[in-house]
């Protein structure tokens, strides 16, 4: 027994030796625990009103560990309780648990009191609560003589209850003489006091037995009152009646709760017709999430009352008559609760400490403080030992300041009692990680290297790489506070010995450790995309590269799950292989390859086709199951058995048994099961509390069948629940609140009536009982008043009506974190270059954090450019570092700056402090290109140069570097001349260069550091004084139609000049698209082009050093809509078409005799001068006409005139332009170019120059005229 207590001791030193609040830590190290001293601590307890049943024996609960392990003593309404002489009191053995053995002759009222336990050992006392112990009582019902109730129609009736006054006080409830519990409604319900209220009587309320039931828990035994009689009688009419209150009377009242409690308040009427109730809080809303309303309304509850719940609650009650109300005043007091608990404490000897209790209440409690048990004001005198109201604070601690200290917080509604110790220990340094122990880690891979150490006072850790190493220092290192050692990135050399060298001042120890660096693991031939017909067969390859000191292991998953378990699917060493494929191998097939340190994997998708058909056979899904029968019916099982339908020439190869809840969930089916095809009878396992009903669904290759009739109704019987609810987590929300949450157990799930919910918390490593509270429809609990970011170990355990379920498992959540208190320290910056610094900081101490680390955050910001030394809006820039990084990389600095920096850590809740601004600056770096570069005042040997200085300098320009050289006509280039300009200079003349001669020049800026980015520009020396004339193509316009537009342009310069026409998709990075002009007209036409599309164009000449036009860009029309009839296989269009081919072979005879007797015309006229050789009578290519009338009052387009890219026209640019000859855009120009608007039947803009008709009769005029 001995050997067990021990243990157990050890085990618990763990959770308080974390607790402490100096340097120490303590690892988990059964070894050093055994050695390692410890004053008692509380384990386990009693609750303070404590109850119990005076029918079995009484036991008081008192358990303590400590090193050596504790005596124990108790005390009885404040004096030595002597258990050795009274026979009937035991003391477990090893233990402070009291047994008072009342089954065997004691009466449980003698030992009533008030009782306290005390754990002694050599390093101090711990004491228990004081356990007040009560025995339950369920006294019988007063004999009363009740006289029958008369009551009218419509008016109301209480029944009272006055239930006998037990120990604790019993549950009320109204059943009949079949014990079946009285219906509950708006008009008839049960109050808070157990009263059976009616708001208004009807004829059906006549009955003899209305019994009041009084169930006392404890005892187990239920007493009921006599049956009362009512007897209803009608008197017509009946009277309605204004709501009046029953309960609560008068206008106003008062309720007092306490913190934390549940708040209950009731307001119930009478009246005819019933009146409804309604409640608010004047002053303010009803708290969210927190207020229920119970007994249709009458009732209001809410939870976890504070003190913001105070105030003035109003109830009103109200039918078609009118409406009355009450007002209850709530005040809430609270007993004390923990701000601050008093924490353990171990210190080495020399070191300071302190033990803070802090508690609140209302009233607010007062604190006193215990030593060993015993007020400290009448204790032994520690000299390391100061009080200061609710802080003790130690100084220079010996090893004889150990002791156990007890807080005391009370007020007039309770109180608090804590134990802490102060543990004073003097040990030597020891290194608990093994020997020699071997780590392996992947190369390119973090290795973390083991030092688990203690000692009093804290060693200090050094570590060596090899026998005769030196200690490792530098940023390739990281190392932990727990003496790990890490390497970020393992390399090949990283392989060795490691030592680690623990001191203090009572002694030095070593150890030697291996690490090795392993090869990754790699899959170098991957599994590929499959497509297989059905039945066929298919392999995946999966061939990897090893660590040839590791051992691989793969693994083939289906769709991540296992491969089925079939013979079909072969694994080989570097292949999986299917054989006789299905539909049901479609899916993605994923190659995992596993070892000791490392995982890889690969995954392809084989999606599976239809063979050839063999029309021979129909293939269907079968016909659904029949005539379903349940036997065998048990509490939690039954057989289900059926008949299979047609399988429709695909074997049934499973059933699918499914079933609904018609109490819960009715209408909704689940899965049940599934059983192999030749099976026709299943056992099927059942939950309590559920209305089942079955289906059968059958399953071949083709698909599932309809689902079977269902099966006759099946009802289980109720039970406790099975299960507990899910997903329990317990997460703060703020700084002092745990809000406990967790996935509620669904209807069939509840096994019975009254399901809900036993929460249950405790805070981690404090010994602290378990609180508890049952709720009930809520999936979250919040407990307030806790303290910040500590452990908290959490359960909720499901009950209904029938009882609880099994023990939950224990999950541990965090209070809710607040923001980190303080900035890393010894920020210290790197500058790597001119753009790129390392930042290094001190990690904050963990407690400082109050959360979960997620990182650090670098603010960063340019302050100046020191080459301009001019200021401009800061703009802050921040990176982040998850985890506990204390370094990191600033990338994108601008070169030649100065630049701020600060570092803060962040957890959940936020951002710490930020560290003071540090100050660095950037080096200098190249300088960007000159802002501009422009060529002026040609001449015959000299260009005048100015340029602008670079937009970033990026440091001190020192000189600009200008090349050139001459280019020939072939693009071919010069010898290359450099010159060096000072910085100071913005323009240079050029002298002594040839005439007539392109150049091309080559700019940039230089600092100290080397040259920037060049610009570069061409110009021409001029041939003569005489002012050339430059050529140049400017005014380029597009008209565009469906897939064609026409392209114009203005040239100034050299005559002769070879045109070209480069064209593409707008915003498209494909190359353009050149077409070349024959002769030097100055329009062209681009056919074939999208409808609906922008394009962008440009013109160019050849020979003339190979300039171009600016962009311009237009939009070809939207396709036309096809028509929905063709007109063209209609009888009055053939004629029609008919009546024109003979009026245009008429209109052609007239226009050729027109043509031998009359002479050419000013189009004619410009295209026989220019001598176009695209523009000839009936080109057959185009089918343009060569030919004009003699109009003269269509003039030929004027050189210069143009269409804007907008397709507007100006008036001042021509009278004559394209736009007067057609109807917009599409009227303009011919597929091929040709001016239809030169022959249409458009009204003369002008009088006609001459005599001759202003219009010729031409066959496209002829065509107009029908379009």
């Amino acid at each position: 027994m001995m050997k067990n207590s021990i243990s157990a001791s050890k085990a618990s030193l763990v959770f308080f030796l974390y607790q402490m609040i100096s340097a120490l830590d303590v690892p988990l190290d059964s070894k050093l625990l055994e050695e390692l001293s410890q004053p008692p601590t509380i384990t386990q307890q009693s609750p303070k009103d404590y109850i119990v049943d005076p029918r079995e024996n009484i036991v008081i609960q008192c358990e303590a560990k400590g090193k050596p392990p504790p005596s124990f003593s108790w005390t009885r309404n404040g004096t030595h309780f002597d258990i050795d002489k009274d026979e009937q009191v035991t003391m477990k053995p090893n233990s402070g648990t009291l047994v008072i053995n009342i089954m065997n002759g004691g009466k449980a009222e003698a030992y009533e009191g008030v009782y306290q336990c005390t754990a002694r050992n050599e390093r101090g006392a711990a004491i228990s609560n004081n356990i007040v112990i009560r025995p339950s009582r369920s006294p019988l019902w007063t004999k009363e003589k009740l006289e029958p109730n008369q009551v009218r129609e419509g008016d109301s009736l209480v029944l009272h209850c006055r239930p006998p006054v037990g120990l604790p006080p019993p549950i009320i409830f109204w059943m009949d003489n079949a014990f079946q519990r009285l219906p509950q409604s708006e008009r008839v319900s049960q109050g808070l006091n157990g009263d059976l209220y009616f708001s208004n009587v009807q004829p059906e309320d006549t009955r003899e037995d209305y019994i009041c039931y009084a169930r006392f828990n404890h005892t187990q035994t239920i007493q009921q009152k006599q049956p009362i009689s009512v007897k209803v009688f009608s008197t017509k009419p009946v009277t309605e009646r204004p709501p009046i209150l029953l309960t609560p009377t008068g206008t106003t009242s008062n309720k007092v709760e306490l913190r934390g409690n549940v708040l209950l308040l009731e307001c119930i009427a009478a009246g005819l017709p019933t009146p409804v109730i309604r409640w608010i809080k004047e002053g303010g809303e009803l708290p969210a999430n927190r207020t229920f309303f119970e007994n249709f309304k009458k009732t209001l509850k809410i939870i976890d009352v504070s003190e913001a719940d105070s105030g003035n609650y109003k109830c009103i009650a109200r039918n078609i008559l009118g409406s009355t109300h009450h007002v209850i005043s709530v005040t809430v007091k609270a007993a004390p609760y923990w701000i601050t608990a008093p924490r353990n404490l171990v210190l080495s000897p020399g070191e300071d400490g302190t033990l803070i209790c802090r508690a609140n209440g209302n009233p607010k409690p007062s604190i006193s403080w215990l030593a060993n048990g015993v007020p400290i004001a009448i204790a032994p005198e520690d000299p390391s030992r100061k009080v200061d109201g609710d802080t003790i604070i130690f100084s220079a601690v010996q090893e004889r300041s150990s002791a156990v200290y007890q807080c005391n917080a009370s007020n007039e509604y309770g109180y608090l009692l804590a134990n802490a110790f102060v543990n004073v220990l003097a040990e030597p340094p020891r290194i608990l990680t093994p020997a020699n122990k071997l780590y392996q880690v992947i190369l390119d891979s973090p290795a973390l290297i083991d030092c688990a150490y203690f000692g009093s006072p804290k060693p200090e850790i050094e570590w060596f790489k090899g026998v005769k190493g030196s200690i490792l220092r530098g940023n390739e290192y990281v190392f932990h506070d727990n003496g790990t050692l890490e390497i970020p990135v393992a390399q090949k050399d990283s392989t060795g010995t490691y030592t680690c060298v623990a001191r203090n001042e009572l002694g030095k120890i070593q150890n030697e450790v291996q690490l090795e660096v392993k090869d990754p693991t790699m899959i170098i031939k991957q599994p590929e995309y499959k497509v297989i017909q059905r039945y066929g067969h298919v392999s995946f390859e999966c061939i990897i590269k090893h660590d040839s000191t590791l051992i691989p292991t793969v693994i083939w998953l289906k769709d991540n799950d296992e491969l089925p378990d079939d013979e079909r699917f072969l694994v080989g060493k570097d292949n999986l292989t299917i054989m006789n494929v299905t539909d049901k191998d479609d899916g993605t097939y994923t190659c995992i390859v596993n070892t000791t340190l490392d995982s890889v994997s690969a995954s392809a998708v084989l999606t599976v086709v239809a063979a050839p058909p063999t029309p021979a056979i129909i293939y269907a899904r079968p016909n659904p199951p029949f005539d379903l029968e349940l036997t065998g019916q048990l509490e939690r099982s039954i057989e289900l058995s059926w008949i299979p339908g047609d399988e429709n020439n695909s074997p049934i190869t499973s059933f699918v048994i499914e079933y609904e809840d018609g109490l819960h969930e009715p209408g909704v089916w689940h899965y049940q099961t599934e059983v192999p095809g030749s099976q026709t009878t299943v056992q099927l396992k059942l939950s309590p509390y559920v209305n089942y009903s079955f289906r059968v669904i059958a399953v071949n290759e083709i698909g599932r069948s309809q689902p079977s009739e269902p099966s006759e109704q099946y009802l289980t019987k109720s039970a406790n629940p099975d299960e507990n609810p899910s997903n329990v987590q317990g997460i703060g929300s703020e700084p002092d609140n745990l809000v406990i949450t967790w996935e509620s157990l669904k209807g069939f799930q509840s096994n019975g009536p009254g399901l809900q919910y036993k929460v249950s918390w405790r805070q981690k490593d404090v010994d602290d009982e378990w609180t508890s509270v049952v709720v009930a429809n809520v999936s979250k609990y919040i407990v307030s008043g806790t303290p910040t970011f500590v452990p908290y170990e959490i359960k909720v355990q499901a009950l209904n009506d029938l009882g609880y379920a099994p023990e939950p498992s224990e999950v541990i959540g965090h209070s809710g974190e607040d923001l980190p208190m303080v900035a890393p320290g010894n920020v210290q910056v790197h500058v790597i270059n001119s753009t790129l610094a390392k930042v290094h900081w001190d990690p904050v101490p963990l407690k400082s954090v109050r959360g979960h680390l997620q990182g650090y955050k670098v603010y960063y910001w340019k302050v100046q450019s020191l080459s301009r030394r001019s200021k401009r809006h800061i703009e802050k820039k921040i990176l982040t570092f998850r985890g506990n990084k204390t370094f990191g990389m600033l990338p994108g600095l601008e070169p030649y700056s100065s630049y701020k920096l600060n570092v803060r850590v962040v957890n959940g809740k936020g951002e710490g402090p930020a560290s003071p601004d540090r100050v660095f600056k950037t080096p200098e770096g190249v300088p960007s290109s000159p802002s501009f570069l422009k060529i002026t005042n040609p001449t015959l040997d000299s260009l005048t140069l100015e340029w602008g200085s670079p937009t970033h300098p990026n440091g001190v320009l020192i000189s600009y570097i200008l090349k050139f050289q001459p280019i020939n006509n072939t693009h071919e280039l010069g010898p290359l001349v450099e010159i060096r300009i000072p910085a100071n200079e913005s323009s240079l003349i050029l002298k002594n260069l040839n005439y007539s001669t392109r150049y091309k020049f080559y700019f940039n800026a230089q600092t100290s550091v080397g040259s920037g980015s060049q610009i570069t520009e061409e110009a021409v020396t001029i041939m003569d004084e005489v002012q050339p004339l430059y050529p140049r193509i400017r005014n380029v316009t597009t008209a565009a139609a469906e897939t064609y537009a026409n392209i114009s342009w203005e040239y100034e310069g050299p005559d002769h000049a070879n045109f070209y026409v480069e064209y593409g998709v707008a915003g498209s990075k494909e190359d353009w698209k050149k077409e070349i002009v024959n002769g030097s007209r100055s329009f062209f036409v681009l056919k074939g082009l999208t409808p609906g599309t922008a394009y962008k164009v440009r013109v160019g000449a050849e020979g003339l050093s190979g300039f171009r036009s600016s962009e311009d860009v237009f939009e070809t029309g939207p396709a036309m809509a096809s028509r929905q009839v063709d007109i063209a296989t209609q009888g009055w269009f053939i004629g029609l078409m008919c009546a024109v081919a003979l009026l245009i072979l008429i209109l052609l005879i007239v226009c050729f005799i027109r043509r031998n007797k009359g002479g050419k015309y000013p189009v004619k006229e410009k295209e026989d001068a220019h001598a176009d050789p695209e523009i000839q009578p009936m080109k057959e290519d185009d089918g343009t006409f060569g030919e004009y009338s003699d109009a003269e009052d269509h003039k030929p387009l004027k050189k210069g005139s143009r269409t804007p890219s907008d397709r507007t026209v100006k008036k001042e640019d021509s009278d004559d332009s394209l736009v007067d000859y057609g109807e917009g855009v599409n009227g303009q120009f011919n597929e091929d170019g040709s001016f239809i608007g030169q022959y249409s039947g458009k009204k003369e803009k002008e009088p006609a120059e001459g005599n001759e008709s202003s219009e010729a009769p031409s066959p496209v005029n002829a065509m107009n005229s029908f379009v």
